[in-house]
């Protein structure tokens, strides 16, 4: 089990150490002082600057735009890998111990890091004059990040985990049968939820403490206003952390799942090993008469539907490799999954289309060419008992509970530093990429970085929210957009931490009235929105899409029509 588990881990570097010698090799062409491609070297840049100053004195450089936007594109892909590393690292880390100090604390935190990073190498290095300049990437990334989750991705996660409203306008688990109806599909989550977007409503004080002092249109008090509102976001971050200390419940949400997740992966790999035939086609198809002959085996008293009594003698014939968990609370989940009818047992059409979305799943999780092997059943199987929930609530039980506890901590970590690293080495690089980039276009850099460092440093949440959000369950629905408060939570008050940190220690100029304001007009309106109801249809999703483009428009507007900035 553990050596399959390390080459599963191993493997994602060997595309990464190839990514980058093609990085540092395309860099090679495009770096001054020797032949540029024919392509590349029709654009260049409008200054006078004809020499480029390599990172670290050996990464690659370049003066033209293409060549800049290869190093954002190679650099950001890095980023990526980097929040993919950490997110594994923690999650892995987050099964073994629990919540606690570790999901409540520590976690949090290692969610924002690339963010972190970036905003405070944004105006680390160089002249103050430079810093000034290039610190506007490090605001274009913290607005950018917090305007992306709760816009792009919220309304993205409302159309893909929508389902049926029911008479109570609550929405219906699974049940997903009326398309598009602005008004009769929607998601519906739990009240705890709504708490999460009243702290994320609460985290945007700092901000109004920073701004405080151009709000009154005066100079004086500038500096103490951004002194009082960085010891407040760092309070903010303390107290949120130590809220998820003592009321972990969104990462309880995270085991669960990760357990139910892990009965599926059982049941499949059981149905494969009954010799019925291959649960997918040679094209990935889901192969709907070996899932019937499945149904006909498990139907013991031939009624032609499940019941609760034959959904519990499968999930007791079934080797789950002795961990314990709750046989009823998996029978509920199963029911809850493929009972679209409600009521109370599984027909035969029901059962056939729960595993074909099972299926689907798993082969998003598992990655597969060719032929559709029992191997790959058995890796999904394997992939969901590295990730399923081995206790509930105590880390001192879940260690006991793991098979190899201490490599299942040492490869946590690996993940973890891995990840800590590449962001750490290649987010300067990204930095510098992106300010050339801006002067090489003339487009200011705080779009470029609104716009692109987001998709670097969030893709990996956001691919994982809305999978979890495609369950089309309340409970997944629920986590779904906790993470995405608790993201946005993280940035007003880490990463704005690092940010103000900077502007005081090296005492460069606050003049972000416009970027504040959107950021306070995207998380007041979405966080009075979210916080007072537990039900959203799915014309919810264009109010905040709506609100993308209008940030956008009212930073240009401001700054290039008014001259705020």
């Amino acid at each position: 089990m553990a050596t399959r588990r390390q080459h599963r881990r191993a493997f994602p570097l060997v595309p990464l150490l190839l990514f980058l010698l093609s990085a540092a090799a395309y860099g090679r062409l495009i770096s001054d002082g020797t032949p540029s491609p024919p392509l590349v070297s029709v654009i260049r840049l409008s200054s006078a600057a004809d020499k480029c100053e390599q990172s670290y004195g050996f990464l690659p450089c370049t003066t033209t735009v293409l060549g800049n936007l290869f190093l954002v594109l190679t650099y950001g892909f890095l980023m990526y890998k980097a929040a993919t590393y950490l997110s594994a690292g923690s999650e892995l880390l987050l099964e073994i111990m629990g919540p606690g100090l570790v999901g409540g604390l520590l976690l949090p935190i290692l969610g924002a890091l690339p963010d972190a990073l970036l905003v405070l190498v944004s105006g680390l290095s160089g002249s103050r004059e430079t810093a000034q300049s290039q610190v506007l990437i490090g605001m274009g990334l913290l607005a950018g990040s917090t305007v992306f989750l709760l816009t792009l991705l919220w309304g993205s996660c409302v159309i893909v985990g929508k389902c049926d409203l029911g008479p109570n306008s609550v929405a219906v688990d699974s049940q997903d049968t009326k398309g598009f109806s602005l008004t009769g599909t929607g998601i519906s989550t739990d009240v705890q939820t709504s708490y999460a977007a009243r702290i994320m409503g609460l985290s945007v004080i700092p901000f109004i403490v920073a701004q405080f002092p151009k709000m009154l249109k005066t100079h004086h008090g500038q500096r103490l206003a951004i002194l009082l509102a960085l010891i407040l976001s760092f309070l903010f971050v303390l107290s949120y952390c130590l809220y998820q200390v003592f009321q972990p419940w969104i990462q309880r949400r995270k085991l669960a799942y990760a357990k139910h997740k892990h009965v599926i992966s059982g049941i499949l790999r059981h149905a494969q090993m009954q010799s019925l035939g291959r649960l997918l086609n040679e094209d990935g198809t889901p192969n709907e008469s070996v899932i019937r002959k499945l149904f006909h085996k498990i139907d013991m008293d031939r009624s032609h539907s499940l019941s609760r009594a034959e959904l519990h003698a499968l999930i007791i014939g079934i080797n789950f490799e002795e961990i314990d968990f709750d046989k009823e609370d998996a029978v509920n989940k199963i029911m809850d999954d493929f009972d679209t009818s409600g009521n109370n047992t599984v027909e035969e059409e029901e059962f056939v289309q729960g595993m074909k979305k099972w299926l689907n799943e798993a082969k998003r999780s598992i990655p597969a060419g060719g032929a559709f092997s029992h191997k790959f059943i058995n890796d999904y199987h394997a992939r969901t008992r590295e990730e399923h929930d081995q206790l509930i609530d105590r880390s001192d039980e879940a260690v006991e509970s793991v098979e190899n506890p201490g490599w299942c901590i040492a490869n946590a970590v690996g993940l973890l530093l891995l990840g800590t690293a590449i962001a750490a080495a290649f987010a300067d690089p990204l930095v510098d990429a992106v300010h050339n980039f801006s002067n090489a276009t003339h487009i200011p850099s705080f779009f470029i970085s609104f716009i692109a460092l987001p998709l670097a440093t969030n893709s990996s949440e956001a691919v994982s929210a809305i999978i979890f959000a495609s369950r089309k369950k309340q409970r997944t629905s629920s986590l779904t957009f906790s993470e995405v408060y608790g993201g946005v939570t993280m940035n007003n008050t880490l990463c704005l931490g690092v940010f103000l940190a900077l502007i005081y220690i090296r005492n460069l100029t606050w003049d972000f009235s416009s970027e504040v304001l959107i950021i306070l007009l995207v998380c007041v309106i979405m966080a009075l929105f979210t916080s007072f109801r537990t039900t959203f249809p799915l014309w919810t999703c264009f109010v905040a899409y709506s609100l993308y483009p209008l940030s956008l428009v009212v930073v240009y507007i401001l700054d290039y029509v008014f001259g705020w900035s």
